[in-house]
């Protein structure tokens, strides 16, 4: 319920229409032009009404944004975005539907290669994104906004960061996730796309060699189901709204000042480039006072975690390491990789606003509110599944019961608290238990996809090579798992140690209680920290073969119901982690 409430409250503080912006307005400038309009050269223009038919080109404002529909064009015009039903080559007619105080929406139909199509372009009071919805002959929307990197923003994990110099193809799929990011110009812009479900399919199209070579354009289906066929397109604009840097061997060793600052207070994701070209994906830590503590936010609505201004942290795989990527109270970036055996960073970084924080000014907009404003707060809610990305925690855990036997048996005071040692015993072999189960989990669906994807090899012998690159991450299930099964026994191993101490030292009063107490004590914790340590190790690896899954694909579009297969079960399989797996930096 919690959660719920919290993003009811973020999308009442979605940014509202800035102050001195306009309202909503429908022109029609009388004849069509064959070049881009802009609202300075307005002569001639005349207001449109509600059920008017366009004599010339039309012209739609919010205050914000500007959708053109020019007769000489087959695309709506945004800026430099052009939107357009796939095959589109000139406006044949277009009619003013809605003319209001809350928005402005004209039906649109185009000459394709196929025939004509049809659209309702809808521009809401106060929004960045216009609203596409289809009607006859309308099947793809196709988004026109050369870039270099796209990103596919995964918040139920870590985002996918696409570089178009490692697609060969001259169009590839991305894996339908309802939101894509085009990084337009150089940092002052972003082209968000938005869709209601994953069954619309996504392809990409790429042009140009070396370093030249960028997405032109993404297409996106409609779908079949006609309650959610709608796709909305927002442009973020701002300087520095997102930023672009590169991680080298050698960073890891110094603190490096980036060449950017944040335009405005928000939760800043910063995607990191793995040594194995998969993308890490961490919040930007804020800092109010020079010297002082960081706020790490987190858009799930329990409030900023506080790190220390050592940015020191611990988790598991990790273990213990200084946070690599923080601001100052000037919103100025900073950067110092990890460079571990468990994670190396280097290559492209990407920062780019998924959230608002409390000092994110009303009239500017994120990632999650262009996602909350499209598709609402309660769908948007279930296509993040936030109610399943809280952490889960059962018993007590290995070291919270070290620390709470151990003063008592300084003390002596064991037989005054049997009751809380007895209770305590078992909440400690409730915990081991729950951790196993999610080691359990992991380890078997890991296998299970190994034999997955075994039989698809077998039965795609043309797709032997993208197969065995997702196969060898599933085989790091027996390494990690191995490494660690004696070392971190069995809850069978557990129970029988608790049957023990109930027997030999629950009310011992000896010389020697307190030994007994901590050698109980340090062989349940290193049972714990090893269970702790795997199931955290294995859900590294489950994530890496989600978005792994992702990158194939780009490169081999024949991988598509392989790899939606695995996304589909790996964002199942990912679901409420234990609070000791580290499920997020």
């Amino acid at each position: 319920m919690k959660l719920v409430m919290s993003l009811a409250l973020a999308a009442a503080l979605v940014p509202q229409e800035a102050k001195g912006k306009g309202g909503v307005q429908v022109w029609d400038t009388g004849k069509s032009s064959s070049t881009p309009l802009t609202l300075e050269s307005q002569s001639g223009w005349s207001e449109a009404k509600e059920g008017a038919a366009l004599k010339g080109d039309g012209v739609v404002s919010n205050g914000r944004i500007t959708a053109v529909f020019r007769r000489e064009s087959g695309a709506i015009e945004l800026g430099r975005v052009q939107l357009r039903l796939t095959g589109a080559t000139k406006l044949l007619h277009a009619t003013v539907t809605e003319v209001a105080k809350a928005g402005a929406a004209v039906e649109a139909t185009y000459k394709t290669d196929r025939g004509e199509a049809t659209a309702k372009v809808r521009l809401k009071k106060g929004d960045v994104s216009v609203e596409i919805s289809p009607g006859a002959g309308a099947t793809r929307l196709r988004v026109e906004c050369p870039t270099r990197h796209v990103v596919l923003p995964d918040f139920f994990s870590d985002d996918m960061v696409i570089d178009a110099g490692k697609i060969p193809p001259a169009q590839a799929e991305l894996p339908s996730e309802n939101f894509l990011l085009h990084l337009a110009g150089k940092g002052e812009a972003i082209a968000m796309c938005v869709f209601q479900n994953r069954e619309q399919d996504v392809k990409v199209t790429l042009s140009g060699e070396g370093e030249r070579r960028v997405f032109t354009a993404s297409e996106i289906e409609f779908g079949k189901d006609p309650e959610k066929q709608k796709i909305w397109v927002a442009l973020l604009e701002a300087p520095q709204v997102w930023h672009l840097a590169e991680v080298k061997p050698g960073d890891s060793k110094k603190e490096t000042k980036l060449d950017w600052k944040m335009p405005y207070p928000a939760q800043w994701r910063a995607d990191f480039t793995r040594a194995d070209d998969l993308t890490d994906s961490w919040d930007l830590l804020l800092q109010k006072e020079e010297g002082g503590e960081y706020l790490k936010p987190s858009w799930m609505g329990q409030g900023a975690e506080r790190i220390p201004a050592t940015r020191k942290r611990w988790t598991t795989v990790l273990g213990s390491f200084r946070y690599p990527v923080w601001s100052d109270p000037q919103g100025v970036a900073y950067v110092q990789p990890m460079d571990s055996k468990a994670l190396e960073l280097r290559g492209p970084l990407v920062l780019y606003p998924a959230n608002r924080v409390p000092e994110t000014p009303l009239d500017v907009f994120t990632v999650l509110d262009v996602a909350r404003n499209s598709l609402g707060a309660g769908p948007c809610q279930y296509i993040l599944d936030l109610d399943n990305q809280r952490s889960v925690n059962k018993g007590h855990a290995t070291c919270w019961t070290r620390d709470f036997l151990t003063p008592i048996y300084q003390k002596g005071e064991q037989r005054s608290k049997q009751k809380e040692i007895d209770s305590n015993l078992d909440e400690v072999l409730t915990f081991v238990k729950y951790i196993r189960s999610r080691i359990t989990r992991y380890y078997e669906f890991l296998h299970q996809m190994h034999g997955y994807l075994d039989a698809q090899a077998k039965s795609h012998p043309e797709l032997k090579a993208p197969i065995q690159s997702l196969v060898q991450i599933t085989e790091e299930a027996d390494r990690r798992f191995g490494a660690r099964e004696e070392k971190m026994k069995t809850p069978d191993y557990v129970s029988k140690m608790n049957d023990e101490f109930r027997k030999n030292v629950m009310d011992y009063e000896g010389a020697d209680a307190l030994d007994r107490c901590k050698n109980y004590t340090r062989a349940l914790v290193e049972v714990g920290d090893n269970q702790d340590e795997l199931s955290g190790e294995l859900r590294w690896v489950v994530r890496a073969l989600r978005q792994k899954a992702g990158l194939v694909l780009a490169q081999d579009p024949k991988m598509a119901p392989i790899v939606a297969e695995i996304r589909a079960k790996t964002q199942d399989i990912l679901r409420s982690p234990a609070g000791h797996e580290g499920a997020r930096h």
